[in-house]
């Protein structure tokens, strides 16, 4: 998918209309009232202190825009902090082994916890998480993973106190935006139309802009959660930044979103996966991280790796795989109707193929690797890898047809070149046979 370049271009007001409706929802599961009087940005009293909120005065708020942001106007009873949050982390490691597993002592589980208690959490930020537990499970559960896996990212021997609670607040606090987004991003199933997807882009912005404001997080800490889905090879978003741009902190919490992404009680298989998908994007994350977490995954013990669905013949689709790679025209200038645009966009194509191959070859999917599996019946844990291994490539080519398409800019009335067309006809018939309706729809805009 393109990644947008401008934050500019991206944020849409953070006191939205999908927020506010989340709060008027808390207000109908908990006591919420406004501690001082809301006024609109003209000056007029719109909503009384001491009012309860709730859905009944959601046009009410929604019909005027406010000077400050609303959460620092209300007040809601049994609100987020440290103590919650230690208590609902130590759950979560009695119900999730993979992240229990992220400590190997009762001493050095109990400094983590220790550090998660101290979070500061301005009122505001409290409430937001408030609302994140009541209104928005995921997203608040997602959350309190990411602090978990960020403190455990950030450790080292020599690490100070300090810097693992800047690492648990960056883990906590890097989606707080997506509570202001519409809800409809959190259904990995639903398709998303453009406007959805530009604001998606706009989340990291608006995650760092909330805490920003409150003045209370380091400098570095702010950073990290707007490089939060920044990739090393400048494909991450929402500006495409390079590796050498991206703060070692925002490092580590862009390798512990895919971690909790894919790890949850949510997901089928989730160590397989995440060990697929790390194989396969190394070129994209921290290596020294990727590492770490490959060292811990145990798939052979997770109940759910036998819930992934093989496909009937993996090795052969990988074979084909290594085919549609093959045949991919390296040679631009054997293309008819070349420009200089296009053979320069044709070019960082190329690249990135390049970089597709090197990870099929480091995964153990190059061409004499695969003749060594040979054709007969395979381990049912090994087929199973293999099978989300050929998924994850063919998700990728895909990505790149669709991005060669872009960059030679037919139109719908021109026409490819016979080789290219050839080449981006086989992407598409590998993924429709490879990937759901819903893997698709997520890749298109």
């Amino acid at each position: 998918m393109t990644s947008p370049t401008s934050p500019s271009d991206l944020v849409p007001p953070i006191e939205s209309e999908h927020f506010t409706r989340a709060v008027t929802e808390l207000g109908d599961k908990r006591p919420v009232v406004a501690k001082e009087a809301i006024f609109n940005a003209q000056g007029v009293k719109i909503v009384e202190k001491g009012t309860a909120i709730n859905a009944k005065l959601y046009e009410r708020l929604t019909a005027h825009k406010l000077p400050q942001p609303i959460e620092d106007s209300l007040v809601a009873e049994d609100v987020v902090n440290g103590h919650i949050l230690r208590e609902e982390v130590e759950l979560m490691l009695e119900r999730e082994p993979f992240y229990a597993r992220m400590v190997d002592s009762p001493a050095e589980r109990a400094k983590r916890l220790d550090i998660i208690e101290k979070l500061p959490l301005p009122e505001a930020m409290a409430f937001q998480l408030t609302l994140g537990r009541d209104v928005r499970p995921s997203v608040y559960r997602h959350s309190l993973r990411a602090m978990w896996t960020m403190v455990w990212l950030a450790h080292h021997p020599l690490g100070k106190r300090f810097e693992l609670g800047e690492a648990a607040a960056v883990g906590l606090l890097h989606d707080i935006g997506m509570l202001h987004l519409d809800p409809t991003l959190l259904d990995n199933k639903a398709p998303l139309t453009r406007a959805q997807r530009r604001q998606l882009y706009s989340h990291p912005i608006i995650s760092m802009m909330l805490i920003e404001r409150h003045h209370v997080y380091p400098k570095e800490v702010v950073r990290a959660v707007f490089e939060h889905h920044e990739c090393l090879n400048g494909s991450g978003y929402p500006r495409n930044l390079m590796a050498a741009d991206v703060s070692p902190l925002g490092r580590c919490m862009a390798v512990a979103e895919v971690v909790t992404a894919m790890i949850s009680g949510d997901n089928t298989g989730g160590e397989l996966r995440l060990s697929v998908l790390l194989r396969m994007n190394m070129h994209r994350y921290d290596t020294a991280l990727i590492t770490r977490v490959m060292g811990l995954l145990r798939p052979e013990l997770d109940p759910g790796s036998q819930a992934v669905e093989p496909l009937a013949d993996p090795v052969a689709r990988l074979r084909e795989i290594d085919d549609i790679v093959a045949i991919w025209p390296r040679d631009a200038a054997a293309l008819e109707a070349l420009t200089p645009q296009r053979e320069a966009g044709l070019a960082i194509v190329t690249q990135q193929m390049g970089q597709l191959r090197r990870s099929l070859a480091e995964a153990g999917l190059a061409p004499a690797q695969l003749d060594q599996l040979g054709d007969a019946a395979l381990d049912p844990l090994l087929a199973r890898e293999l099978s989300l291994l050929a998924k994850e490539a063919t998700w990728q080519l895909r990505t790149l047809a669709r991005q060669a398409r872009r960059r030679w800019r037919a139109g719908e009335q021109g026409e490819y070149p016979v080789m290219l067309q050839t080449w981006m006809d086989r992407c598409d018939a590998l993924g429709d046979a490879l990937l759901s309706d819903t893997e698709r729809a997520h890749q298109d805009d």
